[in-house]
């Protein structure tokens, strides 16, 4: 009671320092780096990571990208050249005539060299950046390569990718905030009984979401992804603390006649409250900071954080902003459209055996196809993208015209002996997929020395260090086909220099795909094991921990199963994050109904009406709290181009209606079912005989 007094007697302060935080949380939001690469949260142990620092390092190259030029004279193409040379941060620019204008007879160039870089009507000049794939300053540099280009002319590459990917994140990200806004909003009128408090509700986790922001600006960056959907998650995951503490102070306003006597009390209610579940849902969350790929890391610290400063903001400014514009909110109540849920509760009671029968029924295919989706998902990042975007009509045209499905880059001890180097060049061009390896040994050939090659062409592929060399191949980055190669390519190099690293963004991709494959089961482990100990202890019972995990489990299978039946493809970030994230946010509901489950038969009510009165009190908050996170959610599913930020929207949505539904209709049934069990192995319970 202490802190919900301390609260309302400084309530006007609380205000007023909520507000002059706005102010460096704006600054900290606008100063935030986001990162669009998801190859930057690889470990920075593996090998592939290694061999790119060490690229940047001894050769001063980071970024990657194809040019391709099409209807264009030589002359034009070689003026071209110039020109994309001196835009800053571009280190260097290969073209076939980097190697013409040597004082070495045409003719004594293979012919692969020639045709690697031209075809009837169309060029191509690899491009080398001084800068990393995903700084600001090598988007810079594709930005203005385009502008000099022109339309002839098209960027492909991871750089390039990224680019778009921040460009269209730009554009959307105001407006798909603005939608979920306007969506939970409507959903709060309709379900809630007042016109005016969803706008408080939304002033007050508005608030926390910048707050929530702001302090990412000590983290020095964030990815796209979480930047994307910690507001909306936040919006949608928070807003159950906000109806409570409504709901509560009606109740005791009811009671009291002050009004602050009454807020005291319903801060300290919604406090006790939602210690519980929002334990439950930072667990979710933190669950994900196991993940080896730290873009795990990164979501679920701000997101734990975003659960965390939901909760303060509802029993601190919500409060404060409920008690000045008390008057108003009471002359804006009208009546719920929740019908009264008692006939409804009653029916679920009276036929639970058939319930208990479609939870046994639906589990299995449920499982196969969740099993199934998480084998099916992509890794390409270029697949999330529309179709009409400049990165993927470049690599379409990469594709078709060169044959050209992803470029790798080795890196081989400068020591090792030419012959040797070409043996592996040989031998590593026999693998299938592979159209030819690029590297000072197959420019000059064996009749050639290469003391007579001047330092600007010797120092593009030769340091003091390493010898670079470029792999094209005819197989898409993250296909089982490219991972199978880069598998024999790496063998090979390894006979020849132990030392030896295959990097680019197919490589790192396949250690993305090892990667995040461990994690899942880590991750899910983890989400699974902290939230039946929460449980546990919150119920203080062994049974009711299995009983809610298995029914909210179920709602993750039959979530994450669809795609598979629907013929649908996830990207590979979608069931690690939505398993983790259905499981801390929409276990709430169950907790909500079993601990009133729980009360009624310590009170002395027999189960089925101790589930009859769970089931009629918690049906409003269930429905008002799951279609909130179906309404901020669904509408950016709908709007967003970027494939995965819309299927977590869409999972994120579909997952709040299942599980909502499950708890209503499934979760009473078992609760009924295993009543014998539940009071058995329950604190306080262990007396109940009937």
């Amino acid at each position: 009671m202490k802190f919900g007094k301390t609260v309302v007697k400084w309530c006007i302060p609380i205000l007023i320092l909520a507000l002059i935080l706005m102010i460096p949380s704006t600054f900290g939001f606008i100063g935030t780096r986001v990162n669009y690469d998801m190859l930057d949260y690889l470990p920075e142990d593996m090998e592939t990571v290694i061999g790119q620092n060490e690229l940047m390092k001894d050769f001063g190259k980071g970024a990657f990208s194809f040019i391709i030029a099409e209807n264009m004279s030589n002359k034009d193409v070689a003026a071209l050249k110039e020109k994309i040379t001196r835009v800053e941060h571009v280190d260097t620019v290969i073209w076939y005539d980097s190697l013409a204008d040597l004082s070495i007879p045409m003719e004594m160039l293979p012919d692969e060299i020639y045709s690697a870089f031209n075809t009837e009507n169309t060029t191509m000049m690899a491009v080398f950046f001084d800068s990393a794939t995903s700084a600001d300053v090598t988007m810079d540099a594709i930005r203005e390569i385009r502008t000099i280009c022109g339309k002839q002319c098209f960027v492909s590459g991871l750089s390039a990718l990224v680019t778009d990917l921040k460009d269209l994140c730009e554009r959307e990200e105001p407006i798909y905030v603005g939608i979920a806004v306007v969506l939970a909003c409507i959903a709060m009128f309709l379900l809630l009984d007042s016109w005016l408090i969803p706008i408080v509700f939304l002033a007050s986790i508005g608030m926390m979401i910048l707050l929530n922001l702001g302090s990412n600006f000590f983290f020095g960056e964030i990815s796209y992804i979480t930047k994307a959907l910690s507001a909306v998650l936040q919006l949608a995951v928070t807003m159950d603390y906000s109806i409570f503490l409504w709901h509560s102070y009606n109740e005791q306003c009811m009671k009291y006649n002050d009004k602050k006597e009454a807020m005291a009390i319903a801060i300290n209610e919604t406090l006790t409250s939602v210690v519980g579940s929002s334990t439950t849902t930072i667990a979710g969350f933190i669950a994900l900071c196991f993940m080896t790929f730290t873009l795990g890391l990164d979501l679920g610290i701000v997101m734990a954080k975003g659960v965390l400063f939901g909760v303060i903001g509802c029993v601190t400014v919500l409060p404060a902003l409920i008690l000045i514009l008390d008057k108003p909110l009471q002359k804006t109540r009208h009546r719920s459209l929740i019908p009264d849920t008692d006939k409804l509760a009653k029916g679920v009671v009276k036929v639970f055996p058939l319930f208990i029968v479609i939870f046994a029924v639906i589990l299995p295919p449920a499982y196969y196809g969740y099993k199934k989706s998480n084998s099916e998902v992509y890794y390409d990042m270029g697949e999330c993208l529309p179709e009409d975007i400049d990165y993927v009509i470049a690599n379409s045209k990469l594709r078709e015209t060169f044959d050209i499905g992803s470029t790798h880059m080795l890196l081989v001890d400068a020591s090792v002996p030419a012959k040797y180097v070409r043996a592996m060049i040989k031998e590593m061009e026999q693998v299938d997929g592979v159209k030819y390896v690029l590297g000072l040994e197959s420019v000059i050939g064996s009749r050639v020395p290469e003391e007579i090659l001047p330092e600007s062409i010797t120092s593009v592929l030769k340091s003091d260090k390493w010898k670079l060399m470029l792999i094209n191949s005819e197989y898409k980055v993250a296909s089982d086909n490219v991972n199978n190669q880069i598998d024999v390519l790496n063998s090979i190099v390894k006979k020849y220099d132990k030392n030896g690293m295959l990097i680019g963004e197919a490589p790192c991709m396949k250690d993305m795909i090892e990667t995040t494959d461990k994690d899942f089961k880590v991750v899910n482990a983890v989400s699974i094991i902290a939230i039946f100990v929460i449980i546990l202890l919150v119920e203080k019972s062994i049974s009711l921990p299995f009983i809610l995990i298995a029914v909210i489990e179920l709602a993750i299978f039959i979530n994450l199963g669809l795609p598979h039946y629907f013929g649908q493809s996830l990207p590979f970030i979608a069931p690690i994050c939505i398993s983790t994230i259905q499981l801390g946010a929409t276990v709430d509901y169950a907790i909500l109904m079993t601990t009133r489950y729980k009360s009624e038969r310590i009170g002395g009510n027999s189960k089925k009406e101790a589930v009859h009165i769970a089931l009629t009190t918690s049906i409003p908050s269930i429905i008002v709290s799951g279609m909130g996170l179906f309404a901020a959610t669904f509408g950016v599913a709908v709007y967003s181009d970027i494939d995965i930020i819309a299927s977590m929207c869409m999972l994120m949505a579909r997952g709040a209606i299942i599980s909502m539904l499950l708890v209503i209709f499934v979760l009473p049934a078992l609760l009924m079912f295993c009543d014998k069990l539940v009071c058995k192995t329950t604190l306080g319970m262990l007396k109940i005989n009937n």
